[in-house]
């Protein structure tokens, strides 16, 4: 990969949710922990990677952040969320975990050999997708990973 072109920066989504303390616990149940300095009555930072966070606000908290009108998730789409995990298995135990939890499955699962994902919409509605990649197609890139040799006896 690339060096990042800004080093020590850090990403904050931020996300509407009808039910802080339900979101905390569905999230909880995917595995998500959650950074107390910054979690409190009206939102939660949730911790997805170094320095990538999602910010579950609640409603009137998130409109505080925003002067347009907030969208319903279950009608409308303006983002899908999209995190790793390690390897094929945990893709599917995620994903089931999330089905468990009260989410509902968005699409199947998409294999196309160097990288396999599931996608689920959360309580609220909003779209999210679990993805394994390659290491190798991630640091090679996809079409460079599927015409070199050590791909070739792995079907897509």
């Amino acid at each position: 990969m690339t060096n990042p072109a800004h080093p020590g920066r850090m990403l904050f989504v931020n996300i509407p949710v009808a039910d802080l303390a339900l979101s905390k616990a569905f999230f909880a149940k995917l595995g998500f922990g959650f950074n107390p300095k910054f979690t409190d009555e009206t939102s939660a930072c949730m911790l997805v990677g170094e320095q990538a966070f999602v910010m579950l606000l609640s409603r009137e908290k998130f409109a505080e952040f925003s002067k347009l009108p907030m969208a319903d998730p279950t009608t409308h789409a303006l983002a899908l969320y999209c995190f790793s995990v390690s390897s094929r298995e945990q893709v599917d135990a995620v994903s089931a975990a999330a089905l468990a939890a009260g989410a509902s499955e968005a699409d199947g699962a998409e294999d196309y050999g160097f990288m396999y994902s599931r996608s689920f919409f959360d309580l609220d509605g909003h779209g999210w997708q679990v993805m394994w990649m390659d290491p190798a197609a991630a640091e090679q890139g996809p079409e460079e990973f599927a015409a070199s040799p050590q791909d070739a006896g792995t079907p897509a």
